[in-house]
């Protein structure tokens, strides 16, 4: 694929670049701030940018903007996320902003190539990918905050519905969980039913699922 990076630490940038070439995959630009991010993708779009959440010139959320933007600018292009810790206002936002080609990974994720790597593949080919410590606390900061509209599921449903927020398909939620793609698939359509998610054309019932349980 074709990957655009946007990092301001030029180690773990130029770190990155190496990875993604000896994989096989087209670095077509490796920026350090998000405003030359977005006149990069601007130029020659990729397939997947890969963003920094806070970068120059404030080192806030210049990176989460900018990759807020591109999801409503240029659908086409996925948008994985990188963070150093997990920012619940940004999880929360990103998610929300699509279902399809988005990621939110914190940066000690990176190290496990493999895992970096299985997340850049998903949102590449449309699907979603969340860090499970960010889904982990986004789902507890959710409980905290109002009393938990999913209190009648199970405690494999919340694990099911937990997989879920990650991006994984059935069949990997069935192999983490250790039980059959059937099993994974009754327990979704009871989340379903719980939540009064019925059938709806142009919607998605995993992504209201998620997102009725973080309140978004």
């Amino acid at each position: 694929m074709r990957v655009t990076l946007a990092e301001d630490s030029a180690l773990l940038r130029e770190g990155l670049v190496r990875l993604l070439a000896e994989e096989g995959h087209e670095v077509v630009a490796a920026v350090g701030d998000a405003e030359a991010l977005l006149a990069a993708v601007a130029a020659d779009p990729p397939d997947v940018v890969v963003v920094d959440v806070r970068m120059p010139p404030t080192h806030t959320d210049e990176g989460l903007r900018a990759a807020l933007d591109l999801r409503r600018t240029r659908p086409e292009v996925g948008v994985l996320v990188l963070s150093q810790y997990v920012e619940r206002r940004f999880a929360t936002e990103l998610l929300t902003s699509s279902a399809n080609g988005v990621g939110y990974l914190l940066k000690d994720r990176v190290a496990q190539v493999d895992e970096f790597l299985d997340a850049l593949d998903r949102v590449h080919a449309g699907g979603a990918a969340f860090d499970p410590e960010v889904v982990r606390r986004l789902l507890a900061g959710a409980d905290r905050e109002r009393a938990d509209p999913l209190a009648d599921l199970t405690p494999r449903e919340r694990d099911v519905l937990a997989a879920m927020a990650e991006g994984l398909a059935n069949a990997t939620i069935a192999e983490r969980l250790h039980v059959s793609q059937s099993a994974v698939e009754k327990h979704a359509n009871a989340i379903f039913g719980k939540l009064g998610l019925g059938e709806s054309p142009g919607y998605s019932r995993r992504v209201l699922a998620v997102l009725r349980h973080l309140g978004a």
